[in-house]
Order: structure tokens, then sequence, then C-alpha cells
């Protein structure tokens, strides 16, 4: 069962020093750097594209294309922006990649840029995560002294400048154009669309945005050839991602498998349910802005096609596991309060509601809702989605809505006994 795991991002994490240049460069970093740099650009975005590797950071959208979008020979400056503000409810891969293995990230962000001709690159962090901030700021600067960032790159004649950036902590900056706004020092709030930031990005210039875990795993790419990523995967999710396990498991954390391994074979990996007796009840694909799935749905393929045949989306692959003792509506009302929390208020749907949205949940967990209640929580949601300016409107009903799918009959069940029936002293009482 082991075999299934594919330690390619993680595989020195458990080196004391994986976070420095020797340590890395021992395990055979910055071997693709050169390799790249004797490439043509365009052919560097065309060996990223045979691999077909999909967007990590929730959306899937093809890297390569992504990056064939920037014009060239336009006269203006080219960008690169690494979104690192994992900030969804239950996603947690890209803080220990970037603490493990800082520089698998600074390899993958020089050969971005030389590819799509950017000669500035900013990695946007969470302001929280302190200690990931210092230890991106050393890996930068253990780049520079070694010659692989700064002027003439590798006597390439390639030069880029690398900055982190620690954002203020908000959740509406892990959307692409929000993130821009901030890095450019306004509020962080989204932007119309069209242009889009390949056309007019971060100040008003061509910018591709991707994902730590996307921009970490091109040099692998780079190194072992698009065949070998795309030989991995399923037949349109190719290549290997990180898979992180919380919630009632014997052994959370992070597995990195080939996509399409399912949550069944991760359990296993992961030791089995956190309590014997007490089976999986639900869980999340990709952090809290993905429908819920159950136990029903343990062997569907952990691809973006099979979660997204059953209903949910594979998003972040943040794989939270609840189990028989959990109130599904509680655990609802704490996503759909946090979603309340984080609008950044711009737009009336995702403002007002996602605070009525609390409202109606809220006298539901109580036992003071009534079966209506449940209409009027779907109807106020369809209102949200697609009319908000991003996609935190698309994720705030998201919990609750799926939550009705699957558990409707313990939901009604709250208002009937006046408060929440769920006793969690009994095994399987509420195992659907």
């Amino acid at each position: 069962m082991t075999d299934t795991l594919t330690p390619v991002l993680t595989a020195n994490w458990d080196q004391p020093d994986s976070f420095t240049l020797d340590g890395y460069s021992r395990d055979g970093g910055y071997k693709a750097l050169p390799k790249a740099l004797a490439m043509d650009p365009d052919d560097v975005i065309a060996t990223v594209k045979s691999a077909v590797l999909r967007g990590r950071g929730g959306a899937g959208f093809p890297t390569g294309m992504k990056w064939s979008f920037i014009p060239q020979n336009d006269g203006k400056p080219h960008y690169l922006t690494v979104n690192a503000d994992e900030s969804e409810p239950g996603t947690c891969k890209d803080i220990p990649l970037m603490m493990a293995n800082p520089h698998v990230l600074i390899e993958g962000i020089i050969i971005t840029c030389y590819a799509i001709r950017a000669s500035h690159a900013f990695i946007y962090v969470r302001g929280e995560v302190l200690h990931v901030i210092r230890r991106l700021q050393l890996a930068v600067a253990q780049a520079y002294e070694a010659g692989y960032l700064g002027e003439d790159i590798l006597g390439t004649g390639f030069k880029l400048d690398v900055v982190v950036h620690a954002g203020a902590g908000a959740y509406i900056c892990g959307e692409e154009t929000a993130l821009l706004t901030s890095l450019e020092g306004y509020r962080g709030l989204p932007r119309n669309r069209p242009p889009f930031p390949a056309v007019e990005g971060l100040y008003a210039s061509p910018t591709v945005i991707n994902n730590v875990e996307s921009i970490s795993s091109v040099p692998s790419i780079i190194d072992k050839g698009s065949d070998w990523f795309s030989g991995l995967g399923t037949e349109k999710s190719k290549g290997y991602g990180i898979f992180s396990l919380s919630g009632h498991v014997k052994n959370p954390g992070q597995y990195e498998a080939p996509l399409g391994i399912t949550l069944r074979e991760l359990i296993d990996l992961a030791g089995g349910m956190l309590r014997p007796g007490h089976p999986l009840k639900f869980w999340t694909p990709g952090g809290s802005s993905t429908p819920l799935l159950t136990h029903e749905h343990l062997d569907i393929p952990l691809d973006f096609e099979g979660v997204g045949a059953a209903g949910s989306m594979l998003g972040t692959r943040a794989l939270q596991l609840f189990d028989d003792t959990t109130c599904v509506l509680r655990a609802a009302l704490r996503w759909t309060e946090f979603y309340q929390h984080e609008s950044c208020g711009k737009c009336t749907p995702c403002r007002e509601g996602t605070y009525w949205l609390v409202r109606a949940v809220e006298r539901l967990e109580q036992g003071e809702g009534t079966d209506e209640d449940l209409e009027t929580i779907l109807d106020v949601g369809d209102n949200i989605v697609g009319r908000a300016f991003c996609a935190l409107g698309d994720a705030a009903p998201v919990p609750i809505s799926s939550a009705i799918k699957y558990f409707r009959d313990e939901i009604i069940l709250h208002s009937k006994n006046g408060g929440c029936p769920f006793d969690p002293a009994a095994s399987t009482a509420w195992a659907v």
C-alpha cells in the first residue's frame, strides 16, 4: 500500500536541513534550472503543456496554457505572482511545503519567469505565518548568494528579482485579483474581469498567478520530462499532488500521491479512522468551499473528473474527515460564519447573503428554526452563487447546501427536538 505514495515535493522533508540550499542541492535541487535555461522559453512552456500540469490551487486550469496567454513583444514588463495566501479552512499543504522545502519553489519561480520572460516575481504569503516568511526570505537570500537570482543567472544573461511579500491576513486575498490589488498597496478587493491578469494584472502589466504547489512541480517536470509526469495520475488529471488529511483520522498529515487515489486508500495509509467503532460520516475533498461528500464516496478517484462527477470539486485536496460523533449542522454553521466574516463586502449578494445565511443556520442549530428555513437557505444561496464579484460568494452557501442535500433529516430534527438531537456517545446514530 505504501507504494501508492510518490514523494517528490515531500521527499526530503524528514531531513533536518531540507530547507537550506545545501540540503536541497544534495538531493538534486537546482539540477533542472540549467537545463531549463538552455532551452528556448517557448520550449519550456511547451514542456509544461505536454505534461498537462493543472493548477494545484483549486481551479485546475492547465498551467502551461496560462503561461502561454502572456503576450510577447508587447514592450511591457511581465510579472509572476505566487499565491501563497493559503487561507481556505482545512487547506494546509503550501505552508508545510514552503517551510520544509522553500528552494523547490524558488527554482520553480526562476524557471517560470524565464519561460514567460519576466524579470520580477512576488511570493504573496499570509502575514500570520511569520516563521514561513522568515524561511522564504532565507531561501531567497541563499539563492541570490549562489547566483540563482539577480543579474546574469548562471551566465545566461537572464536576470530575476524575487520579493517575499507579507499580506495582512484576509481570506479574500487568496482570490487572484484581490491579491494583485493588495500587492499594489490597496485594500484587497476583487476586480472586474476582463481585463484578465494575463493581459493587465500587476501594475497594469501582463501577470501570471500560480499556486505554490503548481510552481513547485515545475522543476521535476523539466528534470524528469513531461512523459514521466503525465505517466502518473489518471487520463485527464496527470501527475502527483499533496493530499492533506485532517480531522478524525489516526495519522493526519500530508500524503503525496498520484491524482486518482481514493480516500479509502489514503485512510488506510493514515492508519484508519481515529476512533474505533466510529465510521466516516462526511468529508470535504478540497476544503470547506467544496461540497461535502459521505462514506458512499470513499472509492471515487480523487482527480478533477472523478470528484466532479460525484457532485463536488477536487479543490486544494484538503480532506477534512468527520466521523459519526460530529453534528453536520454545527460544522456547516462554523464554515458559514467564516465566509460571512471574510466577505470583503464589495458586492451586495455576498455581503448581505452571508449574513442572512448565518442567521438562518443559527436558528436551525439552536432548534428555533422551521422546515421552511431549509428552503430559505437554499434560496439565499442561489441568489449569491454566480452573482458575486469573486468565488467567495460561490463558496459561501456550499457547506450548508451540501449538508442539506445529504443530511436533511438530521437537520430537521434540530427543530423538532428544540435543539441539537445529536448524541456523540452513540457510535452510529447519525452514520449515513
